[in-house]
């Protein structure tokens, strides 16, 4: 699955995330995990998978209309990639059925949870269900009759799931939708025994789907979802003149087209031809699947014994030594640095530390980043109080994030609307770091207090991302950061600043030199060592410095969660660089840069990767941990995850996401847990 950039040995990305969703699907059959986690596994699966063909295979469904003569210079070859992803893709969804179909049925069924479909239903059942379809389910129905003589005809809804109905004459067929959003994929049947019954919504709607056609004869059901592009991202890696080379050169937009048409494959092959030519789809957009689709509605599955030992054990959050008892934060972040760690901790002390700021009077002014606004929460509430109090409010919101672009601009309006000051973000580059500056009087001058982290400022996904962030009032990071806010204002053109890494200004710059650094120290014999975590390695520059500096002999390891473009492990390129990547309970989401620098460690972290967009195209941060303690804590949380033998995965050119391996006698390491058992040591102190 090699690909070559200027000769540049690199692996595509987009290849390789599909390595990152098979390790998704490892832990939805590793036994380790309780049965509704793997459960919970599948829906990940097939969610990220719905948002990849949306957004990746859609935009190389765009290139590939770009003119021949652009493409060939570029050197891209949208269509060799898009195979090679649909070979991989059946693959991995035929491993899925297996999974599906060999474990977790069978495993429900040994714990008296009976996912059945229409044939089995009992009377009763068959008696419960014609009511409850009636009910609840056909108001909720917009069935219609398909003239195949006509063009034009079939719509089909992005990730909607629907029936195709097949009737005896063959110059029509019917098309109706499953309404999950209004009755819920799953349905509960009256118990037998000690048994649990379930259903699909898909298994009602067979049953009764003679109502929703009357009259006509039905040979076949078959049901079918559609992926539909979310937009066009190309100015992700494609900027400038090349950018409007490629805009030019698309003679038209095909707002929310196809990407991807996943079918029952059961459906007959002259079906499926006809489908395609309604839909306007080439071959190679025909997904063939199972019976079922949309398995990201297994988030909702019930559990109608509620055993404890079909979920996780709950991890309560640990209570922060510091902040737990702080009645003011002010004089507990002055005394030292704060640092939390998402989801071990509570999201708590971020609302507590807003709050405090909007109820003290000698607060003058608050400014924060959000990059994904969650509905109505504590943290919303805070900003709209503090404007309330007469407080001044900045709100950088970011207007391009991907999904949430509707929710995000709906709540820069709110906050408009109450006297805040809103500054959505640029055209051309997204404020993507996770930061807060809270202005405070003191002693006749003004004191600053920053917040800097590597999650979003979102509770409900602070209890699943690992995530971390530090509060301080160090003025050689306060006195920058405010700097940066200056920059987003429109005050100041560049924010000069020595401690912090910022996008686009001199996070690639200050990186290179640290990796420079190491190559140098090598060379003359000193200990030379980078240590990387992150969600996705991209960014052809650092690479190419990467294998540099494995050349010149230092010791790299990386811990890259998602995708990776860099080849590890290879003779003579970069066989000093050992890569493993972690899926587990929790999303491993933070960002951890330590530079052995000499034998006087430097470390880092912040929201960038090490991707050419979050090092040129977005406003990020990374800041240095100052505080010796607050350090060495970062570094033994980063050794617990590069220790891991239980959920790590070795990444090499192979792309074989082979698990690492106890070694003989060697501990069990399963970092998420250990991390936990650590914090919660160092915090009952």
């Amino acid at each position: 699955m090699q690909e070559t950039s200027e000769d540049l040995p690199l692996i595509h990305r987009d290849l390789n995330w599909l390595s990152f969703n098979e390790r998704v699907l490892q832990e939805a059959e590793d036994k380790v995990n309780p049965l509704y986690e793997r459960i919970r596994f599948l829906a990940i699966f097939s969610s990220n998978l719905d948002e990849y063909f949306r957004v990746r295979v859609s935009q190389l469904r765009q290139i590939k209309r770009v003119e021949k003569s652009i493409r060939k210079k570029l050197a891209l070859k949208p269509t060799k990639i898009t195979k090679k992803i649909i070979e991989e893709v059946k693959k991995q969804q035929d491993r899925f059925g297996d999974i599906y179909h060999g474990q977790i049925l069978p495993e429900l069924a040994e714990n008296g949870i009976n996912l059945i479909d229409h044939q089995q239903f009992s009377k009763n059942q068959k008696n419960y269900i014609a009511d409850f379809f009636h009910k609840k389910i056909e108001p909720q129905l917009t069935p219609k009759l398909i003239d195949l003589n006509k063009e034009n005809e079939l719509f089909l809804e992005n990730s909607v799931l629907y029936f195709i109905v097949i009737f005896k004459k063959e110059n029509e067929l019917g098309v109706v939708n499953l309404p999950v959003e209004s009755c819920g994929r799953f349905i509960s049947l009256e118990s037998e025994g000690d048994d649990c019954y379930l259903t699909y919504l898909d298994e009602v709607l067979r049953a009764e789907i003679a109502h929703v056609f009357p009259g006509k004869e039905i040979t076949g059901i078959y049901e079918v979802k559609l992926s539909r592009d979310a937009e066009l991202y190309i100015e992700d890696k494609y900027t400038g003149v090349l950018a409007e080379k490629i805009y030019k050169s698309l003679a038209q937009r095909m707002d929310g087209q196809p990407t991807r048409l996943l079918y029952d494959a059961d459906m007959p092959y002259e079906w499926q031809k006809k489908i395609r030519k309604l839909l306007g789809l080439g071959k190679i957009d025909m997904m063939p699947g199972g019976r079922y689709h949309n398995f990201k509605d297994f988030f909702s599955f019930p559990d109608p014994t509620n055993n404890p030992e079909l979920q996780y054990k709950p991890m309560p959050p640990i209570k922060h030594s510091s902040l737990e008892q702080s009645e003011n934060y002010f004089e507990s972040i002055t005394e030292k640095d704060q640092s939390v760690h998402f989801p071990y901790m509570s999201f708590k002390y971020v609302e507590n530390f807003l709050e405090q700021a909007v109820s003290d009077k000698e607060v003058t002014h608050i400014k924060i980043s959000l990059y994904r606004v969650a509905d109505e929460s504590k943290l919303t509430s805070c900003l709209l109080q503090a404007l309330e109090n007469g407080k001044k409010v900045t709100v950088f919101v970011e207007a391009k994030a991907r999904f949430d672009e509707e929710n995000n601009i709906i709540w820069g309006r709110k906050f408009e609307e109450k006297g805040a000051n809103v500054i959505y973000s640029y055209p051309k580059i997204k404020v993507h770091s996770k930061i807060m500056l809270v202005t405070r009087r003191e002693n006749e001058s003004l004191t600053d207090y920053a917040y800097i982290g590597t999650g979003n400022f979102n509770s409900e996904t602070s209890k699943i991302y690992c995530d971390h962030a530090i509060f301080t009032a160090n003025k050689s990071i306060t006195k920058e950061l405010s700097r940066l806010f200056k920059v987003l204002e429109g005050d100041l053109i560049i924010p000069r600043e020595k401690n912090l890494l910022i996008s686009p200004f001199s996070t690639r710059q200050r990186f290179s030199k640290l990796i420079y650094n190491e190559m140098d120290n090598a060379r003359e014999g000193k200990k030379a060592k980078i240590t990387a975590k992150m969600n996705s390695l991209e960014d052809p520059e650092i690479i190419e410095l990467l294998y540099k500096a494995s050349q010149a002999g230092v010791e790299i390891r990386l811990l890259v969660r998602g995708f990776t473009c860099l080849i590890p492990g290879v003779k003579g390129l970069s066989e000093n660089i050992y890569m493993t990547s972690i899926v587990d309970r929790f999303l491993e989401h933070g960002r951890i840069y330590l530079f052995e620098n000499g034998g006087e460690e430097l470390i880092f972290y912040g929201s960038a990767d090490w991707m050419t967009r979050n090092l040129d195209r977005r406003i990020e941060v990374i800041a240095p941990i100052l505080d010796e303690d607050i350090a060495n804590e970062f570094k033994e949380i980063l050794n617990i995850q590069l220790r891991d033998n239980v959920k790590a995965r070795i990444q090499d050119a192979e792309e074989s996401n082979t698990y690492v391996k106890a070694k003989k006698g060697e501990k069990p390491i399963r970092s998420q847990n250990e991390i936990y058992n650590y914090l919660k040591k160092k915090h009952s102190k």
